[in-house]
């Protein structure tokens, strides 16, 4: 039986819903120092009390700002899992889906980054964390599948492990190269002017050291990465990146 709702209840979603879109266009214009809950309700001609009366914090608005927001990273990554390129090639390919997405999207990429810190974390409410991993799951479960789909072709040995095992490591250095590249000032130390294609060269490195089919002879071929980078975005995000530009494998310019 399907359980519809009331009509307070859906104007209570509905409210909700207009001040997390409130808080992504004040994430856009002011930065997220920038955000204040009594501007947003202000903005949305309510009182504060009754933003606080749908948020008990910042942090939870922000946290449900970027549930919210995490239906457009899906999409980049379903396009990588529903398509017939090797498992291999998908592995590439969804970290070049999510660096498209933090390209594309820097603002709900860096609100993304900013929620998963400690302090903030930690002061949102398990029901707003919650959510937020119930939006983000089926990401991971892409992800896993590809992974089992390799084990069952036999283009990768499982040694009795889990899927999750072979792809938190591509995971965790998505993760460090993004949160490296939007610190300011960081990566000019090093000199490190192209960090989404060390980011990629490194991944087809660490598939080679799992031993995952098909090899790649030369992970350190600038011109052959390159290619297949190119392949991949026109083969997955051709319509996105007319729109947009195509995937910038150089350090970007300012993190303002």
């Amino acid at each position: 039986m399907i359980k519809t709702r009331s009509g307070r209840e859906q104007a209570l979603a509905e409210r909700e819903k207009l001040f997390i879109e409130a808080t992504r266009q004040q994430l856009c214009n002011e930065g997220l120092l920038g955000i204040q809950m009594a501007a947003i309700a202000r903005s949305c001609n309510f009182a504060t009390g009754t933003l606080y009366h749908h948020f008990a914090s910042k942090e939870d608005l922000l946290i449900a700002v970027c549930t919210e927001l995490t239906a457009t990273r899906q999409e980049y990554f379903r396009r990588v899992a529903e398509s017939n390129l090797s498992t291999r090639d998908k592995m590439l390919g969804f970290a070049v889906a999510y660096t498209l997405f933090a390209q594309h999207h820097p603002e709900h990429f860096r609100l993304e980054q900013y929620v998963m810190t400690e302090v903030v974390w930690l002061a949102s409410s398990t029901h707003r964390r919650e959510q937020l991993m119930a939006a983000t799951m089926p990401i991971g479960r892409m992800v896993e599948s590809v992974v089992a789909e390799a084990i069952t072709n036999s283009e990768l040995e499982s040694h009795g492990k889990a899927p999750l095992t072979f792809s938190s490591g591509q995971w965790a250095m998505s993760m460090g190269m993004h949160t490296l590249i939007h610190a300011e000032g960081v990566l000019d130390m090093y000199a490190l002017n192209d960090p989404y294609r060390m980011l990629l060269r490194h991944i087809q490195l660490q598939l080679n050291a799992m031993n995952w089919q098909p090899m790649v002879s030369d992970p350190f071929d600038d011109a052959a990465l390159d290619a297949k980078i190119q392949s991949l975005c026109e083969t997955l995000f051709g319509d996105l990146c007319s729109e947009r530009s195509c995937l910038k494998l150089d350090k970007p310019a300012s993190n303002a």
